[in-house]
């Protein structure tokens, strides 16, 4: 069960990717996208779990007690905040594209009109 955090990043990842292959509708990939996302934060979580470890800010912890990395749980909030910004600006140019196109699917997107 130890590499459990593991395996669930990596199947997140792999869903997410898949999702990004196999559809053509751009609000599938911007899930796509966000899921891949999800399992990337999942796993800098995880480089950090220390077992039995204390939190780095308790400054009363007992000697020779671990504590937990504070580098990928501060990564993961920097990466949190930086992907809602991108999923929000992914679905307002989503939005101007279907206005001007009347169409979600990508392959669609592509064709010159002319």
């Amino acid at each position: 069960m130890g590499n459990f955090a593991f395996l669930a990043a990596m199947l997140l990842v792999g869903i997410g990717l898949w999702a990004l292959v196999s559809r053509r509708n751009l609000i599938k990939l911007a899930i796509g996208l966000s899921i891949i996302q999800s399992g990337v934060n999942l796993f800098l979580v995880s480089l950090g779990y220390v077992r039995g470890g204390v939190a780095p800010i308790y400054t009363y912890a007992p000697p020779g007690v671990p504590m937990v990395l504070p580098t990928p749980q501060a990564l993961t909030l920097t990466a949190i905040v930086i992907g809602l910004a991108t999923t929000a600006l992914m679905l307002a140019f989503i939005v101007v594209i279907y206005r001007h196109r009347g169409t979600l699917d990508a392959g669609k997107i592509r064709e010159l009109k002319g």
